[in-house]
């Protein structure tokens, strides 16, 4: 007979009011310490009886997998309580041999790297264009994969971003159809992308497009806690009991259970509400961009169903007399309105399944006052609207990174650093896309870009503190 079990939150709250006594880990004993909620400390457990192993689950966690597998499309899933960047590590991980070669979007997350990094892979780079009028990166082409495939032959696993941080969506069926073709996996990271495929109106996810290897962030799309993920895997590509071996290796070996609880809480309000959820979701969201319609300054990515996703409003000032970061401040500091990121000439916000109508209110009547005392200025077109995904020519003279980061470096300002071999990414975060990878030159166009960020308060990553301007690591002797 089929063994029926509770949903985790359940179990765990029925457990914290019982009467068993911790003599185990952790050593808040789940009592109260401090000034954190009593229920968080009742809830936290370790590994006891009746409550099953992440890493050797064969109880309640194997039965949500199981359920979580089944929701996406996939033959198997993983809970990952280390966020997305274990799900991509252990992909990468697994998908390939030390020293093998990975073709991958140069628009990859930073942990994409730190895989190829880990495992002393050869990179070789999709890159991603420019979305017209916007200084971010597109979705990667079948084109694109397809020239790639055909122009460097040792190529073991290819990884692309979909949807990319600000929404674009790629082909990933078609994609799927053109890597299987050389008898290799595909790996997509699809962090931003755990709401797709949940209703038949969203475009479909990446699992059910064919992808053998998926990462989702439940927690930036879905009702989550930070830091919750899943895994997915299809086919048989990929060696599982390896990918096993990695995710036990790149995840903690105490899972938070209080963080597994919130993985199935999240998947359950889906399954029980998803329907009217997302129809809610996409109606305030298309409302909203119709509102907007009356900005003169301010300019909208438009919402386009299966090419760029719901939910991420991407606003440029290039043509106002403000830049992305001047935008970003007045919302939060004059309307207590926190967005995701800001970048030079354009800010992302971010609205799920969790918002409410009056988050929708706030951030029209925000946006169409702050368009009402803008002026227009005019701009010559793409001259200060790059994406920070640099051009293809910049990989023609590079130092592999799996010999560059470990290489000797000095420390230089940056001015002193143009035409040297740099050291450690650099990278505007968010998003952590890498202005430069570890064995990349410094060029003049890449100086100016780092200035230009710095100038208008970004947060640039990987810099070094210096007497009179910012430093920057690069190879001795290059």
């Amino acid at each position: 007979m089929k063994k029926e079990y509770q949903h985790l939150y359940e179990k765990l709250t029925e457990y914290a009011a019982s009467d068993y006594y911790p003599y185990h880990m952790p050593g808040h004993k789940r009592r109260t310490f401090g000034d954190l909620p009593g229920e968080l400390f009742s809830m936290d457990i370790t590994e006891i009886d009746g409550f099953d192993d992440l890493h050797h689950p064969e109880e309640i966690l194997e039965h949500l997998q199981k359920q979580a597998a089944a929701l996406y499309g996939a033959e198997e899933s993983f809970y990952l309580v280390n966020g997305s960047t274990c799900g991509v590590l252990a992909a990468i991980s697994a998908a390939l041999n030390p020293q093998e070669s990975i073709l991958m979007a140069r628009n990859c997350h930073k942990s994409a790297y730190h895989a190829a990094y880990l495992r002393g892979l050869d990179i070789h780079y999709l890159w991603p264009e420019q979305v017209e009028g916007f200084p971010i990166c597109e979705a990667i082409t079948p084109e694109q994969v397809s020239d790639a495939l055909e122009q460097t032959k040792d190529i073991r696993a290819v990884l692309i971003v979909s949807p990319t941080y600000e929404g674009r969506i790629a082909d990933v069926k078609e994609i799927a159809r053109l890597v299987h073709e050389k008898g290799i996996p595909l790996i997509v990271d699809e962090a931003h992308g755990a709401h797709l495929g949940l209703d038949d109106t969203m475009p479909e996810n990446s699992c059910r497009n064919g992808a053998d290897l998926v990462i989702h962030s439940v927690h930036k799309t879905l009702p989550s806690l930070t830091q919750t993920a899943l895994l997915h895997v299809n086919g048989s590509l990929v060696d599982r009991e390896k990918l096993r071996r990695f995710l036990r290796i790149y995840q903690s070996s105490s899972p938070s259970y209080v963080l597994m609880a919130g993985i199935d809480n999240a998947l359950q309000m889906v399954e029980q509400n998803g329907k009217q959820m997302f129809e809610i979701f996409q109606q305030r969201f298309r409302k909203m961009m119709r509102d907007l319609e009356a900005c003169k300054h301010l300019k909208f990515l438009p919402y386009e169903p299966g090419k760029q996703d719901v939910g991420k409003l991407v606003i440029s000032t290039h043509k106002s007399n403000i830049t992305g970061r001047q935008l970003y401040d007045i919302l939060l500091k004059q309307y207590h309105l926190q967005l995701e990121l800001a970048a030079e000439n354009d800010c992302l916000a971010m609205f799920t399944v969790g918002d409410t109508e009056e988050g929708y209110e706030r951030m029209t009547k925000a946006l169409l006052e702050i368009d009402a005392s803008l002026e227009s200025v005019q701009r010559a077109e793409n001259n200060d609207e790059k994406t920070i995904v640099p051009e293809a020519k910049c990989a023609e003279d590079v130092i592999p990174l799996r010999k560059a980061w470990d290489a000797p470096q000095e420390i230089l300002p940056l001015t002193q650093a143009i035409g040297r071999y740099v050291g450690d990414f650099i990278q505007v975060y968010p998003p952590g896309v890498p202005i430069l990878v570890p064995g990349e030159k410094m060029t003049r166009e890449k100086y100016d870009m780092i200035v230009t960020y710095i100038e208008k308060q970004l947060n640039v990553q990987g810099l070094e503190r210096m007497d009179r301007e910012p430093g920057m690591k690069v190879l001795m002797d290059s």
